[in-house]
């Protein structure tokens, strides 16, 4: 009996090593053939991870392995290349957002609620900001975008012990600091972790809760002295049908609005289509030559919707005012391509097949013919001025809307 319990037992692991090393084929696959942005990647680099993912493969640790496909797939530099490890992993139930140059604690579940919302200090006795500096080769893209998909680490147990911060005895232990300055400590066991989901969206958005029920693809805001306020935040619809005819909508509001100025909300837009938007940024820079455009942004503003920002600046010049802080991403990366799920860790691939190049204009042989004819020499997208919102500002946008576009007026 006990015998046969061993070859059950020595069955199972040889079944989940070999699904594991399954996991890291279709990595490889990603990294030698499928994605263009591993072309100027240091073969030895890519070797040394190789070899560290398949030893952790071999020893069926799923977290390591998650964590050396993380630091892998990283190295290509491109934010829409990535292992995303949520579906994958628990994490602690603590909810991490990057706000401004900080982290926050914004949500949690009791008996911790309460402290809820205030800023990370430290963890384990460790700074903030040296477990960011540790943990930089494990997130892909530009320093904005590793502070959106970063602050998961903070939860995630086998990730803090991965870059040398390991939990004490079982338990982690966090330092916080509330909005009148008080600090507080806090422990947390790693037996209380729950599943990724719960705390932490696929697509980061930066809102308060995992769960952002915003109200459709387009939010109309009328404004005093006629001008209108326009929030989009999400371009990614799976029905293919709402957004498409919300964008129409408002396109022909907009249309019939020549003589006001526009404020345009990206904010926490990850991306979707950018093709689908056209007809509005057709109507905005028809209707914004009089009184101009101002566009809200932030990090978690991505992909298409850097796009739509780009093409915008690129069509009206500086009649449109970018407000905000920096956004996720440059004018020049890879994307398109798609997701892969890893059968054995749970994880999903995030790969890319082709280049845009909106800092120049050029073509590439990689870029779909229907992006390519949108593709326009941008340069550089600036912030024109520093907009970000104080932490957990519950102020309706109508509001924050009519105090921006008259803190605007005088530089119109």
């Amino acid at each position: 009996m006990q015998a046969s319990e061993l070859d059950i037992h020595s069955a199972k692991t040889h079944n989940s090593i070999v699904s594991l090393s399954q996991d890291l084929a279709r990595i490889l696959d990603v990294v030698e053939r499928i994605d263009p942005s591993f072309a100027a990647v240091d073969p030895e680099q890519i070797t040394l991870l190789v070899d560290d993912a398949r030893r952790h493969a071999s020893a069926d640790d799923k977290d390591r392995f998650l964590l050396s496909a993380m630091h892998l797939l990283a190295l290509s530099g491109n934010g829409h290349t990535r292992l995303i490890p949520n579906d994958a992993i628990h994490v602690l139930p603590l909810r991490f957002v990057s706000i401004g140059t900080s982290v926050f604690l914004t949500k949690t579940s009791t008996p911790l609620a309460d402290i809820a919302p205030c800023k990370l200090i430290a963890v384990n006795g460790v700074p903030v900001e040296r477990i960011e500096q540790a943990a930089s080769c494990l997130l892909a893209g530009t320093p904005q975008r590793k502070r959106v998909i970063g602050p998961l680490l903070f939860a995630w147990p086998a990730a803090l012990a991965q870059l040398g911060f390991a939990p004490i005895d079982d338990e982690i232990q966090y330092q916080f600091q509330r909005a009148d300055g008080r600090t507080t400590n806090t422990t947390v066991s790693t037996a209380d972790a729950v599943p990724t989901s719960e705390f932490y969206p696929r697509n980061e958005h930066g809102q308060v809760d995992p769960v952002w029920n915003f109200n459709g693809f387009v939010e109309i805001h009328q404004c005093s002295n006629d001008d209108l306020a326009v929030k989009l935040p999400s371009f990614f619809d799976p029905g293919e049908c709402a957004f498409p005819e919300a964008i129409d909508r408002a396109a022909t509001l907009v249309r019939s609005r020549r003589d006001s100025f526009f404020v345009v909300d990206v904010r926490g837009n990850t991306g979707g289509d950018f093709l689908v938007t056209m007809p509005l940024i057709d109507a905005i820079a028809e209707s914004a030559q009089v009184n101009g455009c101002a566009v809200l942004v932030d990090k978690f503003t991505f992909s298409a919707a850097i796009v739509f920002v780009a093409i915008l600046r690129y069509r009206l010049g500086r009649r449109l005012q970018i407000v905000g802080e920096e956004m996720g991403d440059g004018l020049r990366f890879f994307a398109e391509g798609g997701l892969i799920d890893l059968a054995s860790s749970g994880a999903v691939v995030r790969y890319s097949t082709a280049l845009h190049d909106w800092e120049t204009g050029l073509d590439d042989p990689t870029t779909p013919s229907e992006i390519a004819r949108q593709i326009v020499p941008v340069g550089k997208l600036e912030i024109d001025r520093d907009w970000i919102s104080a932490p957990f500002d519950t102020t309706p946008h109508e509001i924050l809307y009519e105090k921006l576009i008259k803190e605007l007026a005088h530089t119109r």
